[in-house]
């Protein structure tokens, strides 16, 4: 449909809207959705149903919506460690940032430092933490965490 210009208005009437069904049938037709970024015929890196993310990258409430998305996977795998229901919530969202970090496998990773936490010996859990290739690459992150696991403060 062609848009007539309404010139007392500034502005063009008739005009679809970005939720119309047959423009999105149509764009994830000629798109395609693609799950995880790659680079599109003129090597741009790509996300989805043609999201340029060299030009036009995400927004602050798209950055939002995929953390959220992403709790919610960590925060699953936490809970199926029976002590972390005993942790107090300072070191929940600690081991929770760790999952996020890591991902459930890499988490898994960290035997000695989950035994601890089983065991509620929170010392050691800090040290298991603080002994790792993770903790020497994520900086500040990792002093946070370390922190908060030995003490149950955020820092």
């Amino acid at each position: 449909m062609w848009a007539r210009y309404d010139s007392t208005r500034g502005r063009a009437e008739n005009v679809i809207k970005s939720d119309d069904r047959e423009l999105i049938a149509a764009l994830e037709r000629d798109e395609g959705i693609r799950l995880k970024p790659y680079l599109d015929t003129v090597g741009k890196l790509t996300i989805g149903i043609g999201r340029n993310l060299d030009d036009v990258g995400i927004s602050p409430r798209e950055a939002r919506y995929l953390l959220s998305n992403d709790l919610d996977v960590a925060l699953k795998a936490a809970k199926r460690f029976r002590w972390f229901g005993e942790l107090d919530d300072e070191r929940q969202r600690v081991i929770v940032n760790m999952v996020l970090n890591l991902g459930a496998e890499g988490f898994m990773q960290f035997r000695r430092m989950i035994a601890a936490l089983s065991d509620h010996d929170y010392e050691l859990a800090a040290a298991e933490a603080e002994d790792s290739k993770w903790f020497r690459q994520v900086g500040p992150r990792g002093e946070r965490i370390v922190d908060t696991l030995r003490t149950g403060e955020a820092t």
